[in-house]
């Protein structure tokens, strides 16, 4: 079944996209151009993705931090 008729895009290929990573409908959009042009299928795309399929940003920011910072901020005492 075609999720975006604007491009042609399938419900299995949002999936499989959903599946290589791409949790948002911004992140579907941009491998696939779905939801670009009338917008009509953006709410479908994320009705398929659903809620809490991405990690929190603060996870990933979280990530990105150097080892170094990561270090000295685990090594301090939670505060009371």
């Amino acid at each position: 079944m075609y999720v975006c008729s604007c491009f042609g895009v399938t419900e299995q290929q949002v999936k499989d996209h959903a599946a290589a990573g791409a949790c948002t409908p911004r992140q579907i959009a941009s491998v696939s151009k779905a939801g670009t042009d009338c917008g009509g299928c953006v709410r479908t795309i994320q009705a398929m993705l659903g809620r809490g399929a991405c990690p929190r940003r603060e996870l990933l920011d979280r990530k990105q931090v150097p080892a170094t910072a990561s270090a000295s901020v685990e090594g301090l005492p939670e505060a009371a």
